[in-house]
């Protein structure tokens, strides 16, 4: 072995804590990175190939009817490359061992096999017999949240007729990747699910016998989807049309691809910091590493070793201490990654989501977390090659005494010599000292961003759970309903209160800018849907005029005062130039609000209504689902208790996972960061604390300078930590500011109480374990003059 290996062999043996320490803090980083971003190639590749395989459309529309002759004119659109047209109603379903009424949509297929858009992968049982009117395939998650089996029946009201179901199948379809209704945001696979059933037995029970109501396009590459949409939209405007919208905005892909987004960003961010931290700790152990080997620097050029061959030595070491947070990161990532695939398996459902690992990224990983270890090193590497030997061969030379910022401003006499001994050597090195702080602060912001995730989930339930949606049961009728029947619902069992609304579809347009939306109609004083700012104060609903949600309001460019253009996509389809008349601050989905009897006038159809909002007792609750299990005029019901609970299983639970591996790689972080610190102090001042006890400063006293410094250093660090971590945190809150949801600003005094107990938890851990070091400094070793 040569031997400058083998100095590197003792060099590592005699540095093994700090060595270690910083592996720690780059393992951390690689694990993340490499977790992160094979979820995300997963996903990404299992979308693409998934859409690919059974041919996802990517134009979509509903309407109210349109006759099957008008698919020669769809198809000769340019760019149409294929037109699929279905019937879909939503029905309400009687699912054996469920209490509940249960939402099912019921989707059209072709009585013979054949490929289609949107093509089912039948994961057990069989296609639909023809002719057989009673058979349906079930989605697989709404299958297995109910315990469903090939054979089971179910109970449904089709259009007013009661109707038991034949499960012969159970399918995945690339339309719902994200099972979801789409007036809702969180699935709820219990109580809502996608039945697929022959398109002659649908159509002829909802009198759409060659007829359709929904339609799904695939166009030819190079095609101008907005003006397709356009021509479509026009074409079926006649047929009731609700309007067309792209692949982008079917709510399955968007939830789908905006996770995708966020896995990338949270797998680029995140790593950042950690290899960043990582190589500032290199530079630190290094700088005073080669500071200790001045002597045998010069030694070693004296014997003609040349610059590059020492260079390379020290660089050695580096990599060496990379190597081992690389593996150790690897193996971590790739394990987390594979437990995360299985998360993600729970609510995104494919026929087949495999964890795919690239070695090209690993090797990425590798690569990008040794190019930062080399780029913090290159300064404290330079300045070994290009010592003199002669210089070197003497002992650095002490640092110029100047009185200190204190002593001038003659504090120092408030103080002990201990505690002036401290001040002093922290004044004297202030660019290390600035640097110790920058590392500690940075493993306390960590943590606040860790508890910043968990506030924010937090405040995102009790805001739209609590605040804004305050009624027990939705219902929602299959057509719009006189508003006398308000009385009628009101007079169902078990309800104590209910509060009507009304929903129309529409297209909102300002300047350039278009958006469909439907807009809900409730009365002024509601209660059971809370209308509420930024604060969660209540907003109140003007008797004219629109109410917007911030986000949809940032999505149109408008505020307060501007006036929309609105096209009512149902009905007479009246377009009315209406102003907005406020914001209301809703952290999930985008909203536009309006008076209930405003929005009846405008539709020119008098006091009617889509639906209401129930206050129900308890206690009768299995009363009224029975009774709405059988009411035909009920398209679909939905629960807040239940949302709150899907919510809780779905995004909360991939964040909840995400944010305990970040905040226990920040707590890693934490100690690496302080441990070395103080470990690099006692080794560079180590000749000082040994004349210190020489002329008769006690065990304590030596100890009490040492970490005094730290404990200095670590006070003033972690107010630079809090605020860093509420930067931190707001970026990451602008990062998840998607349509779907968004993340509130909002980091709790808790969040902030637990990043300062852990980081001062790793502070005495640190100090003690630097302290058994200190108090067995072997004074003649240490104090050996280096000439």
């Amino acid at each position: 072995m040569p031997a400058l290996d083998r100095k590197l062999f003792r060099d590592l043996l005699h540095l093994w804590g700090q060595g270690l320490a910083i592996a720690l803090v780059v393992a951390c980083g690689i694990a993340i990175f490499v977790a992160m971003q094979t979820n995300y190639q997963s996903l990404q590749l299992s979308q693409i190939n998934y859409y690919d395989q059974y041919r996802f459309a990517q134009v979509f529309g509903q309407l109210k009817r349109a006759p099957e002759s008008v698919v020669t004119q769809i198809q000769a659109i340019p760019g149409v490359a294929q037109v699929q047209t279905r019937v879909v109603v939503d029905v309400i379903l009687d699912v054996p061992g469920r209490q509940e009424p249960v939402t099912g949509r019921l989707i059209s297929i072709p009585e013979q096999q054949t490929p289609m858009l949107n093509e089912l992968y039948i994961r057990q049982g069989r296609y639909i017999e023809p002719g057989a009117s009673d058979e349906v395939l079930v989605s697989e998650v709404f299958a297995n949240a109910n315990h469903l089996q090939l054979g089971d029946r179910l109970g449904a009201v089709i259009n007013g007729r009661w109707q038991s179901l034949h499960i012969v199948g159970i399918a995945l379809s690339p339309e719902y990747v994200y099972e979801i209704r789409g007036s809702d945001i969180f699935p709820d696979n219990q109580r809502f699910g996608v039945l697929w059933m022959g398109r002659k037995a649908l159509g002829t029970a909802f009198n759409l016998d060659g007829a359709f109501n929904d339609i799904s396009l695939s166009l030819l590459p190079q095609t101008d989807t907005a003006e397709v949409i356009f021509r479509l939209d026009k074409l079926l405007e006649p047929y009731g049309a609700l309007g067309a919208y792209d692949r982008e905005d079917q709510i399955s892909n968007r939830f789908l691809s905006d996770e995708i987004i966020q896995l990338r960003t949270h797998g680029t961010v995140i790593p950042a910091i950690f290899l960043g931290i990582g190589a500032f700790l290199l530079n630190i152990v290094l700088t005073r590493l080669i500071g200790t080997q001045r002597d045998q620097i010069a030694v070693l050029k004296a014997f003609g070793y040349s610059n590059w061959a020492i260079g390379e030595h020290f660089l050695k070491f580096v990599l060496a201490i990379v190597a081992l947070g690389a593996v150790l990161g690897t193996l971590t990532g790739l394990w987390l990654g594979a437990a995360l695939t299985k998360v993600y398996a729970n609510f995104y459902h494919f026929p087949v989501l495999r964890y795919e690992v690239s070695p090209a990224m690993v090797t990425g990983a590798i690569l990008i977390s040794g190019g930062a270890a080399i780029l913090g090193a290159f300064g404290a590497v330079r300045r070994a090659i290009s010592l003199p030997p002669a210089e070197a061969m003497r002992p650095e030379p002490p640092a110029h005494f100047r009185q200190t910022l204190i002593e001038r401003w003659g504090l120092q006499r408030w103080l002990s010599p201990v505690g002036r001994i401290i001040l002093r050597n922290l004044e004297r090195k202030p660019i290390q000292s600035m640097f110790s702080m920058l590392g500690i602060s940075l493993a306390v912001a960590l943590l606040v961003m860790g508890g910043f995730s968990q506030d924010a989930m937090q405040y995102l339930m009790d805001s739209q759970f609590h605040t804004v949606q305050r009624d027990d049961v939705t219902i929602v009728f299959n057509e719009p309903r006189p508003a006398r029947t308000r009385d009628e619902v009101t007079h169902l069992p078990g309800v104590l209160y209910a509060e009507p609304f009304r929903v129309v579809a529409a297209r909102l347009r300002f300047e350039h800018r278009s958006h469909k939306i439907g807009i809900m109609g409730i009365k002024p004083d509601t209660e059971l849907r809370q209308l509420v700012d930024r604060h969660l104060k209540p907003v109140n609903l003007p008797l004219d005029g629109l109410l917007l949600s911030s986000k949809l309001a940032d999505i149109l460019g408008v505020q307060p005062g501007d006036r929309l253009t609105v096209e009512v996509l149902e009905g007479s389809r009246p377009t009315r130039t209406i102003p907005v008349a406020g914001l209301v601050d809703e952290l999930i989905g985008v909203s536009a609000y309006m008076d209930l009897d405003a929005l009846n006038r405008l539709m020119r159809e008098g006091a009617t209504i889509s639906g209401a909002f129930l206050a129900v007792d308890e206690h009768q609750l299995d009363e009224l689902y029975a009774l709405l299990k059988r009411t035909p005029a009920v398209a679909s019901v939905s629960l807040r208790k239940a949302m709150l609970q899907q919510f809780q299983q779905t995004i909360a639970q991939s964040q909840g996972v995400i944010t305990t591996i970040q905040v226990v790689f920040a707590c890693i972080i934490a100690f690496g960061v302080v441990y070395n610190a103080a470990r690099i102090a006692l080794s560079e001042r180590g000749r000082e604390l040994a004349t210190l006890r020489i002329i008769g400063f006690s065990k304590a006293q030596v100890a009490v300078i040492l970490l005094g410094e730290q404990a200095v250093l670590l006070i003033a660090a972690i107010p630079l930590g809090l605020v860093l971590g509420y930067g931190i945190s707001a970026l990451m809150s602008l990062l998840y500011n998607t349509e779907l949801y968004r993340f509130p600003l909002v980091i709790t005094r808790a969040s902030y109480a637990f990043a300062v107990v852990v980081i001062l938890i790793a502070g005495l851990l640190s100090g003690w374990l630097v302290r058994r070091q200190c108090d067995r400094l072997d004074l003649v070793a240490v104090l050996k003059t280096r000439e």
